[in-house]
């Protein structure tokens, strides 16, 4: 049996997807790839967390709360922040300069064995350590 291909989103793609940027139509395909089976498709908790409160601070709650009901109803697995996964994102944070929250991006992904899928150029601390599908050049 050939086994799935596995992303992971981080807060950057979801951001592109809801908003149109660029990038955006990327996620799009991955979702789609994910319904359809073709693909798993991961986002870390902690990930969805900055996604709304960024959505909340800039649009409110209500915008927030509908963001979160959409992401609900997506072919997205969100993966929880267990004790291991969070010492697994604190010594990666430790060690490589980028953000808490895309610490657990990584984390996870490295525990999945999934490619990130991201824009944000703090991702270029840890390539060495997963794989990375750039959204934007």
């Amino acid at each position: 049996m050939v086994s799935k291909t596995v992303f992971l989103i981080d807060s950057f793609a979801l951001m592109a997807y809801l908003t149109g940027e660029a990038g955006g139509s990327r996620v799009q395909e991955l979702f789609a790839q994910s319904k359809d089976r073709k693909c798993r498709l991961l986002m870390n908790i902690i990930n969805l967390g900055e996604v709304l409160y960024i959505t909340e601070r800039m649009r409110g709650l209500t915008m927030a709360q509908n963001v979160l009901a959409l992401v609900e109803s997506l072919p997205l697995e969100l993966v929880d922040a267990g004790r291991d996964l969070v010492l697994d994102a604190a010594h990666i944070k430790a060690k490589h300069a980028l953000s808490y929250a895309d610490a657990f991006a990584a984390a996870t992904a490295i525990r999945e064995n999934a490619v990130i899928v991201t824009g944000d150029p703090e991702f270029k601390s840890i390539e060495q350590l997963t794989k990375i599908e750039w959204l934007i050049a």
